[in-house]
């Protein structure tokens, strides 16, 4: 319990420094090191998360660092499928899934799901961790469809495992928005409010089942971390920054995914 609040500054760091990893980092801590349940451990994610992120968009709307603009255009169709999501179509999920000749409880599918969603976002924050984004470049024109499908591929994304979002927010508005990583970091973290949030709502029935002992205090050791990293931000390489989260990501992704499978024998 003690290592996982410790941690919860961790989380805090990595929203301030990169704008994303709060929540794919919160739901392996919360399961792994503080014993919750992994279906209670995305709401919790994504309360804990949603206002941490809440405090960092105010502070970058004040810098007027967020693009109100893209947090609509992108945030929108997002948040809209994570309601979805949530609301309607986890509950069909049932409790033992039977994929061919494997069977698998509801929990240990969505960590295994996890672990894969953890590899891929890291695999592809390496291999962008090269591009400069510290320069605004030209402005480009991205077709709405596109925008469309990225918000709701990030917001199915964020209902399914309980992760804000970040991690898939982020090299989007620096890929298909070309925004430099300061601004991106601050639009990301409106973004992530705003998908958590709506996710919260869709699982408000859980709100009986809640240590809120734990997770308040969880939320206000992230939020403590938050500022640390907005304030180490300004004085490290966002290309070193990617690159150390990435690998972070990818350890962890990785642990998971061994725990699951030869661990615990779930295959």
């Amino acid at each position: 319990m003690v290592i996982g609040l410790i941690l919860a500054i961790v989380v805090g760091i990595t929203l301030g420094l990169v704008g994303s990893g709060g929540t794919i980092l919160t739901v392996p801590i919360l399961v792994y090191l503080m014993g919750v349940n992994p279906i209670l451990a995305t709401t919790y994610s994504l309360f804990a998360i949603g206002i941490t992120s809440f405090v960092g968009a105010v502070k970058g709307y004040r810098e007027k660092e967020v693009d109100v603009k893209k947090v609509f255009a992108f945030g929108l169709p997002s948040l809209v499928m994570v309601f979805i999501t949530r609301t309607f179509i986890l509950p069909l999920v049932p409790d033992v899934i039977h994929i061919g000749p494997w069977e698998f409880e509801q929990e240990v599918l969505l960590m295994i799901i996890f672990a894969f969603v953890m590899l891929a976002s890291a695999i592809s924050m390496i291999k962008g961790a090269n591009n400069d984004t510290t320069i605004i470049p030209e402005r480009v024109n991205t077709p709405l469809s596109l925008v469309i499908g990225q918000g709701v591929f990030v917001g199915m994304v964020t209902g399914v495992v309980g992760a804000g979002g970040g991690f898939l927010i982020i090299p989007a508005l620096i890929n298909f928005f070309r925004m430099p990583i300061k601004r991106a970091v601050s639009t990301s973290l409106a973004i992530i409010a705003i998908n958590s949030f709506f996710g919260v709502l869709g699982d408000l029935e859980k709100f009986a089942e809640f240590d809120w002992l734990m997770i308040l205090t969880y939320t206000f050791l992230t939020v403590l971390g938050l500022f640390i990293g907005f304030a180490v931000s300004r004085k490290m390489d966002g290309k070193s920054l990617k690159k150390l989260f990435a690998y972070l990501i990818l350890i962890i992704g990785a642990y998971i995914l061994f725990r699951e499978v030869f661990v615990e024998g779930n295959i």
